[in-house]
């Protein structure tokens, strides 16, 4: 377990005028310097910039550690696996997810599993990978989503294919989308109880469904072509 922590403001009230300097160029508003003599400092809220710190004319203002979370990290097999855990009650994972990208090494595949949406953590999970896997649902909820998602991994410039889950639940418009914008659906995976009911108990579906060790091989055969690596 390797703690994951943040710099943050510590402040020395026997220098401090409370010339409000610090407070007004938090944007973060982390900082409230109330003369004559109340500063008030919320450290959730400030985002550890250090601008504090070396602009306070009275040199009031030094730097300290806070603990965000926790990377856990465990082995099975020939495979690695390390976990991001956020602190209950702290709303910035993204410190969390740069110091779990930096422990990824090696020449091998590295996958990291971002959370859905189009959020900070989304956005610093996908920035800077070689392919991002984009997962929806074929229904209306799953197509407005994955078109925000499409926008984002554009914007990064990061090349991108769609898997379709759940398939078979909705309609036809991811496929017309996919197709009118040239996106490759790599793989589908139906709407089935028995797959449910597997990862509803911890079991991987590829190890008790036929043929879908080989479409995941497949998939990430795919995924090297198209971004020019070994096969």
């Amino acid at each position: 377990m390797t703690e994951v922590a943040v710099s943050v403001p510590c402040f020395d009230l026997g220098k401090c005028t409370y010339c409000e300097e610090c407070s007004h160029f938090c944007r973060y508003h982390a900082i409230a310097a109330i003369p004559p003599k109340t500063l008030l400092f919320f450290p959730e809220l400030c985002h550890s910039c250090g601008g504090c710190a070396i602009l306070c004319p009275h040199d009031a203002v030094s730097e300290g550690p806070r603990v965000l979370g926790e990377i856990d990290r465990a082995r099975t097999g020939d495979m690695e696996f390390y976990q991001g855990r956020l602190n209950v009650g702290e709303p910035m994972a993204t410190p969390i997810i740069r110091k779990l990208k930096s422990c990824a090494s090696g020449d091998g595949t590295i996958i990291f599993d971002s959370p859905p949406g189009t959020s900070c953590p989304v956005i610093e999970t996908i920035r800077g990978t070689d392919f991002c896997i984009l997962v929806t649902e074929p229904t209306p909820f799953g197509l407005h989503d994955l078109k925000l998602a499409i926008r984002v991994t554009r914007k990064l410039g990061v090349p991108f294919g769609v898997v379709i889950n759940r398939d078979g639940i909705g309609d036809g418009r991811v496929d017309e989308y996919c197709q009118k914008e040239g996106i490759p659906i790599m793989m589908r995976i139906p709407d089935s109880r028995e797959i449910a009911m597997l990862y509803s108990n911890g079991i991987p579906f590829v190890s008790r469904i036929k043929g879908y060790r080989e479409g995941f091989r497949r998939l990430l055969r795919d995924i090297k072509e198209m971004i020019g690596g070994e096969q």
